[in-house]
């Protein structure tokens, strides 16, 4: 199993943000030197009550510190975006990396996003008709299409990416429907953070009878946090994580859950299954269970609003030292 660093770049208001970033590269570098594979940064808009760094410009900064890890947009919300300009930027991403990029797409859920874009209800046709713009760009096509917010006209991508036929596409998916649609769509499934391990080994199921094959790679986002104790783990995670879930809720993500999962739980029910919290040796047990299901890199996310970067520097370091050697 490989390991990712997933980069919230999430702050609460009013946090400087050129702090937060000097402690991203900083565990950016760590991560590097330590032997993680990639790095990924996802996206919002309009995060209130947070504020949040835009992933493709940060991941042209990251990637200056990333040596020869991955770099993965983790995720991009496509029914909002042009797709011309998902594409330039990919193929550029996948020049500055040489060649290293991942793009990783959602559907999104948010009624404050869909509305600031103006975007349609019928928003899964919008997704799957910009998608097929970007893959044929990124594949060399000649590309003469028509939709929402964009019309093309034997249009071609100049430069292309670095990898053939294009960097690989990640599809997150929460309900039944859309991890359907990943399998159809994408190279794999990008498994949400959120999900319980019966939900992940349910929708799995559904996920590789969809396909009718095995993927090349089973990538999936964790919530983590290592520290000596288990009981150390979780008081320095739940003041944080627990605030973070709490307004996925507001933001409506638990909605778009199946209907046998919700986020609307008190926290030990929320936890268990879900993150990966403890000693080393616990999270060591729970990236197995991960690894049974045919996880083959899991990205983690070791910051949420508010936790200190110490915190998060401790979790990437016990990480490193007592987890990825015996992974």
């Amino acid at each position: 199993m490989r390991f990712g660093l997933f980069v919230s770049a999430q702050y609460p208001a009013a946090e400087d943000p050129v702090a937060r970033l000097a402690e991203h590269l900083e565990q950016v570098r760590f991560a590097r030197e330590a032997g993680f594979h990639s790095v990924f940064a996802g996206q919002h808009f309009l995060p209130a009550p947070f504020e949040m760094l835009q992933p493709v410009p940060l991941l042209a900064r990251l990637a200056a510190e990333t040596g020869d890890m991955r770099v993965g947009a983790g995720i991009l919300l496509l029914p909002l975006l042009n797709p011309v300009e998902v594409a330039e930027h990919a193929a550029t991403l996948d020049v500055l990396t040489g060649g290293r990029f991942v793009l990783g797409f959602g559907l999104g859920y948010r009624a404050e996003e869909n509305a600031a874009f103006g975007v349609p209800e019928r928003r899964v046709r919008v997704f799957r008709e910009k998608l097929d713009v970007v893959r044929g760009l990124l594949e060399g096509e000649e590309v003469t299409a028509e939709g929402h917010g964009y019309r093309l006209e034997h249009a071609r991508l100049a430069p292309p990416p670095v990898q053939s036929p294009r960097p690989p596409i990640w599809l997150a998916a929460n309900g039944d429907a859309a991890v359907r649609r990943a399998a159809r769509l994408a190279d794999t499934w990008f498994v949400n953070p959120h999900a319980s391990l019966a939900e992940v080994r349910r929708q799995l199921l559904l996920f590789r009878a969809e396909r009718r094959s095995e993927p090349d790679e089973l990538p999936m986002l964790r919530e983590a946090c290592v520290a000596p104790t288990d009981e150390k783990a979780i008081a320095v995670a739940r003041p944080y994580l627990a605030r973070k879930y709490e307004a996925y809720v507001d933001w409506g993500q638990s909605d778009v859950l199946p209907s046998t999962d919700t986020l609307r739980q008190d926290w030990k029910a929320l936890h268990a299954g879900r993150f990966l919290l403890g000693a080393p040796e616990t999270v060591l047990a729970q990236v197995e269970a991960l690894r049974t299901l045919g996880v083959t890199e899991l990205v983690v996310r070791v910051q949420w609003p508010g936790l200190p970067h110490r915190d998060a520097m401790r979790t990437l370091e016990l990480l490193a030292r007592e987890v990825l050697p015996h992974a």
